[in-house]
């Protein structure tokens, strides 16, 4: 196994509301507004020289279109997976067993939802309060080995207007 692992958390951007406009929520897109902020966010990943193998997504809309912004402005372009794990009835057990599949890869990005994935860093660091993400914050957490056992390492968080302060 490869090891250490950089495993970046991203909450999904600024959606539209829920509801009669959009009923299944699974289905709610990104606003307009919310993709051009969570592209700025990724200019500033790519200028602290994010690099990212593949990406595994919640299969739900927002957060398909936000692993598709996040590919688009990083080179080399990572691959998406839709893992069910990360939507929000996905449980840390079967998203472990999904990054087990991926333990070739040392740079994994996993983008979810709150509170899931608040309560995924939590774990993963050691602790028992989740760590709130605004939409589209990100934040790295680096692992021994995966799946993970033991507390990693919180390398950074970033508030999304942190990434776009930087992208400038």
């Amino acid at each position: 196994m490869p090891g250490p692992y950089e495993l970046y958390l991203i909450r999904h951007g600024v959606a539209e509301e829920r509801g009669d406009a959009w009923p299944d929520d699974a289905k709610r897109p990104l606003t307009e507004d919310g993709m051009a902020r969570m592209r700025k966010t990724v200019r500033g990943l790519a200028r602290l020289d994010v690099s990212i193998d593949v990406i595994l997504t919640s299969p739900l809309v927002r957060t398909r279109q936000t692993a598709e912004i996040v590919a688009a402005g990083l080179d080399p372009r990572p691959t998406i997976v839709n893992v069910d794990a990360l939507t929000p009835a996905g449980t840390f057990t079967s998203l472990a067993g999904e990054l087990e599949k991926h333990a070739r890869r040392t740079r994994i990005a996993l983008v979810g939802h709150e509170p899931n994935i608040g309560e995924i860093a939590a774990r993963l660091v050691g602790s028992r309060h989740p760590i709130e993400f605004r939409k589209g914050a990100v934040c790295r957490i680096d692992v021994e080995q995966l799946p993970p056992h033991g507390p990693g390492d919180l390398r950074w968080f970033m508030p999304p207007r942190a990434l776009r302060y930087i992208q400038k």
